[in-house]
């Protein structure tokens, strides 16, 4: 459905994208994810034929979106703004975003996709009046009007409130699960990607530093790890305590009744263990760890940053 292929952009000496290249298949959602300044965004606008690259391609269903109308006639797009009109009610900007598409059916339309949202009930009111995670919710929904086959998000949950992030999850979730759209999500949200998304691509300074499964970077991690399941819940920060600063352990950090350990020699696990028993700690289960997006993110940008 989208596949990116040695895609370059610079702004004078600056490299925004650096020889990327992925693929996105037909009904996943995949992560686009990267701190600040990293290229995102710049991708996301050489996928929409907003900007032209400087060398390389995107393609969507084998074609460039700025050649093709029929191809960005199947794309929806929320940007960071959502460019909503405060002043009018829900209901008349997607009347009027409608519009401009020549949606059929147009006022069913819109009643459907309110009460998908679970914004029936303000259908009247200005959106003016809405919380911003109401407006990304709003936003979303006028991006589906025309029933695109690709929704492209730019930071949905970007400044919103723990329980607005939610809502605007659980509604990407449901439109891949139901209406089997497929997203490309941009987000620097490490928990948010980790959640929703299948496969993920990692980009830093213009460069996609790894591309694939949730589960496969967990497991590829260069630094290895355990897991202490503990006897006595109540002895977890003990634990964490003992095990803290011994030779070959890095970060100690407790998780849902266990200890999990980060090992940079993975051969001292026998010795935790019995270090944990000599102090009177029972341990049930020793297991590898699994670690989490962040503890693969951060590693990665480490060793990058350690490179550059």
């Amino acid at each position: 459905m989208l596949e990116v292929k040695q895609l370059t952009k610079r702004f004078g000496r600056h490299v925004a994208v650096d020889n990327a290249s992925f693929k996105v298949d037909e009904g996943e959602v995949f992560g686009y994810l990267g701190p600040n300044g990293s290229g995102k965004t710049t991708t996301m606008r050489l996928i929409l034929g907003l900007l032209k690259p400087t060398g390389g391609e995107a393609l969507l269903w084998s074609g460039r979106a700025s050649d093709r109308p029929d191809i960005r006639r199947r794309v929806g797009v929320l940007l960071e703004a959502d460019g909503l009109y405060p002043r009018l009610s829900a209901y008349d900007n997607l009347d009027y975003f409608g519009r401009l598409y020549r949606v059929p059916g147009l006022e069913a339309r819109i009643e459907r996709l309110l009460e998908f949202a679970g914004l029936a009930q303000r259908r009247n009111d200005k959106v003016g009046t809405f919380s911003r995670g109401m407006r990304r919710k709003l936003g979303l929904i006028r991006a589906l009007l025309h029933s695109p086959d690709l929704l492209l998000l730019d930071e949905p949950s970007a400044g919103l409130d723990p329980e607005a992030q939610k809502m605007v999850r659980d509604l990407i979730v449901t439109l891949s699960s139901e209406a089997n759209i497929t997203v490309f999500l941009n987000s620097h949200d490490l928990d948010e990607v980790q959640r929703i998304c299948g496969r993920v691509a990692i980009i830093q300074a213009g460069r996609i530093r790894v591309c694939d499964t949730l589960k496969a970077l967990q497991s590829s991690s260069r630094v290895p790890g355990v897991e202490f399941v503990l006897s006595d819940g109540s002895r977890l920060q003990e634990a964490a305590s003992l095990l803290r600063g011994r030779d070959g352990v890095g970060k100690v950090e407790t998780r849902n009744g266990s200890v999990h350990v980060d090992l940079v020699q993975e051969h001292v696990s026998p010795a935790l263990l019995a270090l944990l028993e000599e102090h009177g700690i029972g341990v049930d289960e020793l297991r590898r760890g699994k670690r989490s997006l962040e503890d693969v993110y951060l590693d990665i940008v480490r060793q990058e940053d350690s490179n550059g």
